[in-house]
């Protein structure tokens, strides 16, 4: 079993700046990939960032020039530095990781809330 603890979210003011933070542990196979999804009130999860094993990222449009994703050498944590917050941005976000074998694992969530 893979364990993703998120970090980084808070309330920001519109056009300020956020570092979101994944750590995963445990029982952890080789990587395919981690990422970023999100999820506001009354909306389905949406894909924010994703990043490969081999440092391939994919951005959703709403966010492409604000947010870079991010991935450590040992591939255990992936960071989202979200910058030019818009109050659109406010969701909880979760932490992906899908490995090889296509095993996909999720964490509990962490609220961002950007205020106009």
């Amino acid at each position: 079993q893979v364990q993703l603890v998120e970090s980084g979210g808070g309330l920001v003011q519109a056009g300020g700046s956020l570092r979101l933070s994944c750590a995963a542990s445990g029982s952890i196979f080789k990587i395919n990939a981690m990422g970023w999804y999100r999820q506001a009130p009354e909306k389905q999860r949406e894909s924010v960032a994703t990043i490969t094993s081999l440092g391939s990222t994919n951005y959703a449009d709403s966010v492409k020039g604000r947010f870079t994703i991010s991935i450590n050498n040992a591939k255990t944590t992936v960071n989202l530095q979200m910058n030019s917050l818009k109050p659109e941005d406010t969701a909880v976000y979760y932490c992906n990781y899908v490995d090889i074998l296509r095993r996909e694992y999720w964490g509990q969530g962490t609220q961002v809330t950007v205020s106009s």
